[in-house]
């Protein structure tokens, strides 16, 4: 990615503005484990060799930058999961609110967040499906593989929840919740609190949204199916790890999909399950290319991972140990979780300084490389 925002990001700022969180991110990328960012400079002990080790920029868009955050994250994660079978929901919204989303993108990715957690939580709640509090956990994606604007929340919920008389009930009927009221609920939720922006809230004040093109845009919102897809209950612990590994810390394209650069283009290879093995590869320029990845560049400080129920920060502790005696669990083990973490950052870390040379001496740091002044591209966007 950063090779294709060097190539080709000329062409495409003389015609385009950047927002600042898409400059901050175009900058990232670019300076991510060069000499921009400093480094050091470490050699063999053995044979001599030496290897110039950059910084890497730690920006949430990075292709580069995912894994150690990810294989973080789920370390923490290790010590909230409960032993239930878990369910994987998708909420999606409609492509009919693209446009909308062009100019107002936090407050429709907030709609979505706060529409998908209630219909979770009303219908958890309800006693006709469980009766009681879940845990479950949200995750924002915008994208298609061909990076076109597709905005939906993956949810991952544990199988049951706790009543309050501290009693776990699991699924009555062999899955979670149907998925056609779930859509039907979602929409709702989801409109009314889109109709109470338009009332009184930044919509108010949006002058591409006159009242024909609101009429328009709700009465396509209303015809519209909103899909509510439910995969095949997850199995345990490890299972659910490894699954939610694949969503939680995924950008809209990585490095691996980008199958190489043209004069003016770039391709990429994306999923077509007609083909058979299951992918193709397709061209787009390099211009529309960079336009539709910076569609996906979040707004500044967005949370796009977000926990509710007995996950919620205000009642996490109290609420998993309670729905932990109430399933018989043991608690989680904090000492054996830590020590295994620290096996394999010291596992990495003996890989990473052995020569790769000489397979035999260490790589020793000798010098610092002090950080450049990066030259990129400046907002030139409205804020």
């Amino acid at each position: 990615m950063a090779e294709v925002l060097r190539t080709f990001g000329s062409a495409y700022l003389a015609t385009h503005t950047l927002f600042p969180n898409q400059a901050r991110a175009w900058r990232a990328i670019v300076a991510c484990r060069t000499a921009q960012l400093g480094g050091q400079v470490e050699r063999c002990d053995a044979c001599g060799a030496t290897r110039y080790v950059y910084h890497s920029c730690r920006n949430r868009h990075c292709p580069l930058c995912q894994t150690r955050a990810k294989e973080a994250w789920l370390a923490a994660r290790r010590r909230e999961l409960l032993p239930v079978p878990y369910f994987h929901l998708v909420f999606t919204l409609p492509h009919a609110l693209n446009g909308l989303v062009a100019r107002h993108d936090r407050l429709v990715y907030e709609l979505l967040f706060a529409a998908a957690s209630s219909t979770l939580t009303e219908f958890a709640a309800n006693p006709r499906w469980l009766g009681g509090v879940s845990a479950f956990t949200l995750v924002l994606h915008t994208w298609k593989q061909d990076l076109g604007r597709h905005i939906h929340a993956h949810a991952l919920v544990a199988g049951g929840a706790l009543t309050t008389q501290g009693e776990w009930v699991q699924p009555k009927r062999g899955f979670l919740f149907p998925v056609h009221a779930l859509s039907k609920v979602f929409r709702g939720k989801f409109m009314a609190a889109l109709a109470a922006q338009r009332q009184a809230g930044p919509l108010e004040a949006d002058t591409a949204l006159t009242d024909p093109a609101w009429r328009m845009l709700t009465r396509e919102l209303h015809r519209t199916d909103w899909v509510v897809y439910a995969k095949q209950p997850l199995g345990g612990p490890s299972q659910v790890l490894e699954y939610l590994g694949r969503y939680t810390h995924r950008v809209a394209i990585s490095n691996e999909r980008i199958v190489g650069l043209e004069a003016e283009g770039v391709r990429l290879r994306v999923r077509d399950p007609s083909r058979p093995k299951g992918r193709r590869v397709i061209a787009l320029p390099a211009v529309e290319f960079i336009a539709r990845f910076l569609l996906h560049v979040l707004p500044r400080g967005f949370k796009r991972i977000r926990h509710y129920g007995l996950l919620g920060p205000a009642k996490k502790r109290v609420g998993l140990a309670a729905a932990r005696t109430a399933l018989r669990a043991p608690p989680p083990q904090p000492a054996v979780i830590e020590s295994a973490e620290a096996f394999l950052r010291r596992v990495a870390r003996i890989e990473w300084m052995c020569c790769p040379y000489c397979h035999a001496g260490r790589l020793v740091s000798i010098d610092v490389i002090q950080p450049a002044p990066i030259q990129a591209p400046a907002p030139r966007g409205p804020p």
